[in-house]
């Protein structure tokens, strides 16, 4: 089963970006049961593709063939979604958008519509991995400053943890800090690719480098990774990608090591649950310098295939590669990925067309504290959405 999207043209999100350019060709393949099973479980998925500057929708279509929604933002990295609210790491700005739509409502097909609400200009950080806390602010990685941070309304950022090992804050990339993960609406867990506080150090320990570090203690929970990614806590273990062998697992705690659970044939980033389920990202990483050298090349030769960019769904309990999506042109990688809950096929606004010039969202009615020119009545209730 395949799908291809037609030509088209790329946007950009931001004023002063590159004109813009023929977007590509995106062709897709996927498993039999794979539009079924988003159709069952009533969820959908978000990607982002930084190499490309897509953020991308997978939903189920009505022809028994999943579709696919893009939105072109420059070097999209690290994403948050649920139900109402999407954030996105871009170039140098992370955007927030919020779901429009309420209960019943629908946005032409989509029962789901993000539109940008808020914009942090925060400069080149490589933001990687974010999460919202109990609080509801945004946490994220800046791999750059070797950092947990948040956003700030004064600055590029407001600093809140770093690795014990990191002498300092500097844009120096220094252990390539990337992933992080949640455990009661707290930060708890990182990974990063190496230990050392030199810059760009972290590209001499690809191999064997990799850590996982707990936030609260600042102890280094498991070591030997090869290029670990997208921590995450889920039913009681953490969850991870050792890339660089092309595995996805779980640490042991008692014993601080990695225990595999499936391979996959690419470079494995972006990590979401649903249920018992996994959903594993991808990428076709091969001819890139950083990726040179790693066990996963050997492995993926071993086994006498290629490596792919693409989705797969794992039943945790198994092991067992349950449902697959595929592409085979137009995107050779992905970063993030997210399950969309109680979602059949999301949209989101970006800013090339009018179509945000012309899309409102009123509050649902006046503050009581609200001016009321020449002794007007309050607003009535009630929402106005005029797209």
């Amino acid at each position: 089963m395949s799908e291809t999207m037609p030509e088209g043209r790329i946007e950009h999100a931001q004023a002063g970006q590159p004109p813009l350019r023929p977007a590509p060709k995106i062709a897709f393949s996927c498993s039999r049961h794979f539009n079924g099973w988003l159709t069952d479980e009533g969820i959908s998925l978000a990607l982002t593709s930084y190499k490309t500057g897509l953020l991308l929708f997978v939903g189920a279509g009505k022809s028994g063939r999943p579709r696919l929604f893009r939105r072109a933002f420059p070097r999209t990295l690290g994403m948050y979604v649920d139900r109402e609210t999407l954030c996105l790491g871009t170039l140098y700005q992370i955007l927030r958008f919020r779901n429009t739509l309420q209960a019943n409502q629908k946005h032409g097909e989509a029962d789901r519509f993000y539109v940008p609400r808020t914009a942090w200009i925060t400069g080149d950080i490589d933001v990687h991995d974010m999460a919202l806390d109990k609080e509801g602010r945004l946490v994220f990685v800046s791999s750059l400053f070797c950092c947990l941070a948040t956003t700030s309304d004064t600055h590029s950022f407001t600093p809140l943890w770093r690795p014990p090992f990191i002498s300092r804050l500097a844009a120096e990339d220094r252990c390539h800090l990337n992933g992080l993960a949640m455990k009661d609406g707290a930060p708890a867990w990182v990974t990063a690719i190496s230990e050392t506080d030199v810059a760009d150090g972290w590209r001499d320990h690809r191999r064997t480098g990799g850590v996982v570090i707990d936030v609260q203690h600042g102890e280094i929970v498991a070591r030997g990774l090869s290029m670990p990614h997208s921590p995450r806590w889920h039913q009681g273990r953490l969850w991870l990608h050792n890339s660089g062998t092309g595995d996805f697992g779980y640490i042991d705690a008692a014993r601080g090591t990695f225990e595999p659970v499936a391979f996959l044939p690419g470079y494995l980033r972006g990590l979401a649950f649903h249920g018992r389920y996994a959903v594993v990202g991808t990428s076709n990483a091969r001819g890139e310098k950083r990726f040179e050298g790693l066990a996963l090349d050997d492995r993926i030769t071993e086994k006498q295939t290629s490596p792919l960019c693409g989705i797969f769904v794992i039943d945790t309990e198994t092991g067992d590669v349950v449902h697959w999506f595929v592409f085979s042109s137009g995107i050779l990688e992905l970063y993030d990925v997210g399950v969309i809950e109680q979602c059949h096929w999301p949209m989101a606004l970006g800013f090339q067309t009018d179509e945000i010039c012309r899309t409102y969202d009123l509050a649902e009615r006046m503050p009581p504290s609200a001016l009321r020119p020449n002794g007007g009545a309050p607003m009535p209730s009630g929402d106005m959405a005029v797209h």
